[in-house]
């Protein structure tokens, strides 16, 4: 089982979408359960008295332009434990990198990086909550999660039919 968490500032916005294009991805790819992927803010600023907003509506509109749904998700927060939880922590722009690599106490086994370093490209994914760009966004957050997929998931199945 290979677990991954998405992780931004807010959870409303970038990483619930990057939770639920790769979610979609896997449905696609017929592996859903080979993994288990989640997301996460390195804030607290979506959390009130412990409950988590939902997906920020425009963020659900632009999912849902695309057939997919994230019903019932609410922003949570990144703990330290998270970083043994999971194989993959992978932030949306370099501050949450910073933020994740201090929440998470370092990071030893080298498993946190940036989303689109996974295809090739070392630059962050804007915020649409400031840019109003949920187009772009998105199309970010699946050239992300398409190469992610390729590279950890087909890579290791590839490796175990040997």
């Amino acid at each position: 089982m290979i677990k991954i968490l998405f992780v931004c500032h807010g959870n409303i916005c970038r990483s619930p979408m990057a939770e639920f294009v790769m979610k979609d991805l896997l449905a696609q790819a017929g592996l859903s359960h080979q993994f288990t992927v989640a997301s996460a803010a390195t804030s607290t600023e979506e959390i009130w008295n412990g409950v988590g907003n939902p997906v920020y509506p425009p963020a659900r509109k632009k999912l849902a332009e695309h057939g997919i749904g994230c019903e019932g998700k609410r922003a949570v927060q990144l703990t330290g434990a998270d970083y043994d939880r999971y194989d993959y922590l992978i932030g949306m722009d370099r501050a949450n990198i910073r933020n994740m690599t201090r929440m998470c106490g370092g990071d030893p086994e080298r498993k946190i990086s940036l989303l689109l370093s996974w295809a090739g490209v070392e630059r962050d994914i804007a915020d649409p909550w400031y840019s109003g760009d949920f187009d772009a966004t998105y199309e970010d957050v699946l050239e992300g999660c398409q190469a992610l997929l390729k590279k950890i998931g087909l890579e290791k199945f590839r490796h175990e039919k040997r």
